[in-house]
């Protein structure tokens, strides 16, 4: 069972993963795990509660900031404004709507949703 934990890992931490995480910070230790695996040049989207992540006044506020120096961080626009906070997106978060949502998964040769 070793090596499967391995090849797991490696997996995830591939520079063409998209993760996708979907639970606030608050609540769930999901965001923390994503970005303690995600490696430099890999892509992580916000969303449903996940995205109060990316925005100013949140507690995790800095992590997503400073995760964004070597991580794309995406967060999903509508999921956003149905939470009144798209007015409140931390600089060098990309706001995507649901094509964004499609082309990222697209893009990316794997994807890990974090729940």
């Amino acid at each position: 069972s070793h090596g499967r934990a391995r090849r797991r890992d490696q997996l995830l931490r591939g520079p063409d993963m998209l993760h996708i995480v979907n639970k606030s910070a608050a609540e769930r230790s999901s965001l923390d795990s994503c970005l303690r695996m995600a490696t430099q040049g890999s892509a992580v989207l916000l969303i449903e509660d996940a995205v109060y992540a990316a925005t100013t006044g949140n507690a995790a506020a800095a992590k997503i900031q400073a995760a964004s120096a070597g991580l794309k961080i995406y967060a999903l626009g509508p999921d956003l404004a149905a939470r009144g906070m798209a007015g409140r997106v931390l600089d060098g978060v990309n706001v995507v709507d649901y094509g964004g949502f499609v082309d990222l998964v697209a893009e990316h040769s794997n994807c890990q949703s974090w729940l």
